[in-house]
């Protein structure tokens, strides 16, 4: 499996491709930053980070791209700048075709560190050591990039196990017809909705052996 990790933001995106499948050691194929210039307008911007993120697609060919998903922030407008180019990302990729993961970014974290509260540095040194690096990728950008190409192949064999349940029981729900309850023990019969419990006829003796009586005479 082959993931491209990208961590959205305008003035820097960061990109990693990391190879491999959960369970055995994984290999660092490529890390970098898309980088723009804040004095450049918004749509230039968008435009080099479309760009930027292309080159990579075509350079790595990626089977996944794994992006962090965004969440709001106090400061408006970077969490703005983070969106737009988080959306830019996953343009690229599904216009490819590629499947788009998301991931917070306390998941990555609890997938990388086993906390998801770790800072950066922890998890640059996680980072490092998973891929066998000599030193932490720079800027922290890359790092978080490769962070999430790691926490997707860690998390994708699950995620694809429980898809496949939900698909599952979703078709088993659709093929059986409503409102008919099955007969315990009968195989194929339907009961007829209050036909349960059919009553007996008025004149049937209850008990064997027991006589009719008519009109005060014994029958």
């Amino acid at each position: 499996m082959r993931v491209l990790g990208i961590d959205p933001g305008l003035t820097r995106c960061g990109v990693g491709v990391v190879e491999g499948v959960a369970g055995r050691p994984l290999t660092m194929i490529g890390v970098g930053v898309v980088r723009t210039s804040p004095d450049a307008g918004l749509g230039d911007r968008l435009v080099a980070v479309e760009r930027g993120i292309e080159q990579w697609l075509d350079e790595h060919s990626p089977g996944f791209v794994a992006v962090e998903r965004v969440f709001a922030q106090h400061n408006v407008r970077t969490v703005m700048g983070t969106a737009q180019a988080s959306a830019v990302a996953m343009l690229c990729a599904a216009r490819r075709g590629i499947p788009v993961a998301l991931h917070t970014p306390s998941e990555v974290k609890a997938a990388v560190t086993g906390s998801g509260r770790a800072d950066k540095d922890q998890v640059g040194a996680m980072v490092t050591r998973l891929l066998r690096l000599d030193a932490p990728p720079k800027p922290a950008d890359a790092a978080d990039a490769l962070a999430l190409a790691i926490c997707h192949i860690w998390r994708a064999p699950a995620q694809n196990r429980l898809q496949q349940a939900v698909a599952a029981h979703r078709t088993s729900g659709a093929s059986r017809t409503p409102g008919a309850s099955r007969i315990p023990g009968a195989p194929g019969i339907s009961r007829t909705p209050g036909a349960a419990g059919a009553p007996r006829t008025p004149d049937a003796p209850s008990t064997p052996g027991t006589p009719r009586t008519l009109k005060g005479r014994t029958a």
